[in-house]
This record gives C-alpha cells, sequence and structure tokens, in this order.
C-alpha cells in the first residue's frame, strides 16, 4: 500500500510537473487564444464613450493629486500649475479582456493604467511640464499583434477617443501653449494618427516642441510621405521633432510584436525610426552605458534609479541594448517578458532611459523657449 501511494504521489508530481512546463511553453498562445474576442466588432456591446469634462476621463491633470506627479529619488519636480509647456500622453495597452475595446469606468483596469503606464512613463515629464493623459477605450491587444481580424475597427474607436481628449485639452486646458506629445506602444499608434491629423500642416506644428512616440515600428519612408513638416530628431535641442525607438537585446526572439495595423505592406516597408535615447541623434554610433543617466523602475519598493544599466546602438530601425544587470520585475511582468520573446524589451522602453528623457525634455522645452523669447524680441519695434 506503501509503495502505491508513493507512486501515486511521484505520478501526480510528475503530471503538475509536466503540465506546468507545458503551460509556461505555450503561455503566448493560450493567452492570445483567452483574450481574442469571440463576437464580430459589428455586434460586439461597445463600452460608453469618455466625457473629458470629467476628472474621472483622465489617469492625470495637472490640478490631480495623480501618479505623474511622482517624482524618483533625487529628482526635483516642477510646480505643473506653473508649467509654460503641456505633455499630452497616450498611454499603452493595460487592458487584457476578451471585449474589442476596453472600458473606461472599470476602476481594476484604471488602476492598472496609472500604475503601469502614468506612473512610470508620464511622469519622466514632470520635471519640464504640465501632465495630461487621457483614459480611452483601449483597443484590445490582438487587434495590435496581426491575431484577429477587424483589427482596424477597435483601433478607430480608440482613436476616436484620443483625438475627442486632444480636442477637449486644446479647448478647455492649452489655449495655444507649447506642447510634447509621448506615447508608447498602441498610445504611439493613437498619438501619431494624432500628429498626421492635427499637427502636421496645421498652425498646432508651431507649438510642438517635440514628439516622442515610443515602441511601435515606424518606417521612415511612410514617415516623411506622411508627416512632411516635422522631420527626425538628430540632436538633443532640436525642437518640432519626432523622436522613436524600439529596444531589443542582441539576438531577441520576436514571438509577438505589437505594431499599427496596415493594409498597404509597401507603406510598412523599409527601416524603421531609431532615434538613440543615449544621444539623441538619428544615427549608428553605439553609446555606452556610461552616457545611461538612470534607468529607474518606479513601481518597485523603493524605487531605484540605475546609472549604465545599459549602452545603446540603432541597427536596422532597433535600437539594440545590452543590460548590465537584471531587471526589477515582478512575476506577471516576467510572464509577459517570457510571452515577448527572450531580449524583447518592449514593455520597458521608457524605463530603460527614463533619466535620460527626463533630461532631454527639460533641454528641448528649454531650447524652444529661448528660440520662441528671441523670436518675440526681434518682432517688438
Amino acid at each position: 500500500m506503501r509503495n502505491r501511494f508513493r507512486i501515486f504521489i511521484i505520478a501526480t508530481l510528475s503530471a503538475c510537473t509536466l503540465l506546468g512546463v507545458l503551460l509556461v511553453m505555450n503561455f503566448a498562445s493560450i493567452f492570445f487564444w483567452s483574450i481574442t474576442p469571440s463576437t464580430p466588432f459589428s455586434e460586439a456591446r461597445r463600452p460608453a464613450p469618455p466625457d473629458y469634462s470629467q476628472a474621472s476621463a483622465w489617469s492625470a491633470l495637472p490640478e490631480l493629486h495623480d501618479l505623474a506627479d511622482t517624482l524618483p529619488p533625487s529628482s526635483p519636480g516642477l510646480d505643473q500649475s506653473q508649467a509654460l509647456v503641456d505633455v499630452f500622453y497616450v498611454h499603452p495597452t493595460t487592458y487584457v479582456g476578451g471585449e474589442w475595446n476596453g472600458p473606461i469606468d472599470d476602476t481594476s483596469l484604471n488602476a492598472a493604467t496609472d500604475r503601469v503606464a502614468t506612473l512610470v512613463q508620464a511622469s519622466a515629464f514632470n520635471a519640464c511640464c504640465a501632465i495630461y493623459a487621457p483614459r480611452y477605450r483601449q483597443a484590445n491587444i490582438t487587434a495590435l499583434t496581426g491575431q484577429v481580424e477587424e483589427s482596424q475597427a477597435a483601433v478607430d474607436l480608440a482613436y476616436q477617443d484620443v483625438a475627442a481628449a486632444f480636442r477637449h485639452w486644446r479647448e478647455k486646458y492649452n489655449h495655444g501653449r507649447p506642447f510634447i506629445l509621448a506615447s508608447h506602444s498602441q498610445g504611439t499608434v493613437h498619438a501619431r494618427r494624432l500628429l498626421r491629423e492635427a499637427v502636421s500642416g496645421t498652425p498646432l506644428r508651431h507649438q510642438l516642441v517635440a514628439a516622442y512616440l515610443i515602441g511601435i515600428p515606424m518606417p521612415e519612408g511612410a514617415l516623411r510621405q506622411s508627416l512632411p513638416d516635422i522631420p527626425i530628431c538628430t540632436s538633443p535641442e532640436q525642437t518640432g521633432c519626432l523622436i522613436s525607438w524600439n529596444a531589443r537585446g542582441a539576438g531577441y526572439t520576436e514571438r509577438i510584436q505589437v505594431r499599427e495595423p496596415v493594409t498597404d505592406t509597401t507603406a510598412a516597408s523599409g527601416p524603421s525610426l531609431c532615434v538613440n535615447p543615449l544621444t539623441w541623434r538619428h544615427d549608428t554610433e553605439p553609446a555606452p552605458r556610461e552616457r545611461n543617466e538612470g534607468a529607474v523602475f518606479l513601481e518597485a519598493t523603493p524605487p531605484r534609479v540605475m546609472p549604465g544599466l545599459t549602452g545603446a546602438q540603432c541597427k536596422e530601425g532597433k535600437l539594440e541594448v545590452l543590460l548590465g544587470e537584471d531587471l526589477q520585475r515582478d512575476f506577471m511582468s516576467r510572464l509577459l517578458d517570457h510571452t515577448l520573446g527572450a531580449g524583447n524589451y518592449h514593455p520597458v522602453e521608457f524605463q530603460l532611459f527614463y533619466m535620460n528623457i527626463r533630461r532631454n525634455a527639460s533641454e528641448r522645452v528649454a531650447a524652444f523657449l529661448r528660440t520662441r523669447a528671441t523670436a518675440n524680441t526681434r518682432s517688438d519695434p
């Protein structure tokens, strides 16, 4: 009897171990299967649209006490009520449900957005600017990975919200002030379209300090055609220009790539834009890790500034990084890393260069304001 029981225990443990291994090995497939919408978009229940006159429709506003106000250790911030420049920030995907678009009145979803997006990304700009971060009906992540059909309709619905928030921000808050456009991942899909449809070729073009559109491959040829008056940034203090990168390790595995849905494959071909956040130049020169002023993981307890964590070099449209130590990642974040593939640093493309972004945003704002002051002086009689 004892031997039979022992055999049963060993067999059970072995089966559980095998099941665990299979689950980990196939986690990406299982995960995407679980969140893929089962109802056609045309028949799906759409969440109620946000009302941007209500503070609850925003993850961050200057008059709110929110996670965009969080400061990294030993780094002063700015009184946002006194800021001369705004940041309009569009957050990445934080919705992991099974509908085509996520709601904006789900408290747990909003808390996740605040914690894993506004806290660790938008806060990088609180040394220079007043931060505006709208919530929006995010598209299901499968709409941005080529996993399902009808992707564009879900993405369009999300963009409608972002465009409405941008209009509300202009009318109620901005009043002609300079601004930075910042985004990551799905947010960059919407911010790029916003740049094309609402900024390029309009008077707003002259208010743009810079656009930090991170984490989505953006072919240079298509960018130059669609944004002819917004150049790629080639120096740390250039203004009115565009910045982007996609961080990967050497020999990375690309299991899943988040990208903009496109119907014209020729528009998506060619090398993607890469501006090195350690030099702020559009070239292939390597930057050593000594130029990295600090990766910051504000979600860690306590938060740490990690100078010199990685160097960076633009190679074939990707920003190649080589980490000097392990990242501070919780269990769920490590599952996400496994899903995306080894060496795919998409989830931490802001955090790896947080302090460099923080300094550079302030430098570009100062350069923009100097230029404007000089122009005003010359125009005075």
